[in-house]
């Protein structure tokens, strides 16, 4: 509806606009359950060994996937599109971190958040004090971990590969590099892969709550529907 030149939803009476809302409350609430019993599936997603020893370069030197976990039980790493031959971050993956809240919560359910380009680590470095960011941030540049996980996808990807990426983004659109997450989770000194999302799978999640939604332990709260065992606690205890 517009008035003059001034796009706006409708008008109506206190009563319309009541009866409408609670229409769309009624909807509201069937996304959420539905989105409950998504994240209980995900909770039942079997996991991947990972065989490969990947490196990346951080401020402490050369370490390994296991040493981003940062000695925590899941590790959820944000792949950020900064390609080697850029100067600067990509604008959404920079939308996206700006946009994090206060992660602290993520440490307390036994999970560390990382960030994951293939730039050197002289660019990431600069480019995260510019933000003003504090978050880890690694490079991956000179291994295989973008490409095995499909953030970054040209001519040395295998068809395999792109059929899974061409789920969220038909090849022909796609460019070098991709946002997306990718989750883990430690056994000891074993590490597993258990989720990746990517485009607007990743786009919502910028708070502790749809970030632990995606892990295999969850919130850990104890009205959630998990398997047998996994850790709990009272929502409000």
């Amino acid at each position: 509806m517009t008035t003059g030149k001034i796009a706006h939803p409708p008008i109506a009476t206190r009563d319309e606009w009541l009866a409408a809302r609670r229409g769309l409350l009624t909807r509201e609430k069937e996304v959420t359950r539905a989105r409950d019993a998504l994240s209980a599936a995900r909770r039942r997603l079997p996991m991947v060994r990972i065989e490969k020893d990947y490196t990346f370069e951080s401020a402490d030197g050369t370490v390994g996937l296991p040493d981003l976990f940062e000695g925590r039980r899941q590790l959820i790493v944000y792949h950020f599109m900064f390609d080697p031959r850029w100067d600067d971050g990509c604008p959404s993956c920079t939308w996206y971190v700006d946009a994090l809240g206060d992660l602290g919560r993520l440490h307390e359910c036994d999970t560390t958040f990382a960030l994951v380009s293939r730039a050197p680590l002289a660019k990431l470095a600069a480019y995260k004090a510019r933000r003003g960011w504090r978050l880890p941030w690694y490079s991956s540049h000179g291994s295989d971990f973008n490409y095995d996980f499909h953030a970054t996808f040209d001519e040395t990807v295998a068809p395999i590969e792109q059929n899974f990426r061409s789920v969220t983004m038909p090849m022909d659109e796609q460019p070098a590099e991709g946002p997306g997450l990718s989750v883990f989770f430690r056994l000891d000194d074993a590490v597993f892969h258990t989720y990746s999302a990517y485009a607007r799978g990743v786009e919502g999640l910028t708070n502790t709550d749809s970030l632990l939604d995606v892990t295999p332990y969850g919130r850990q709260e104890d009205w959630e529907d998990s398997p047998p065992g996994w850790p709990q606690r009272p929502t409000y205890g």
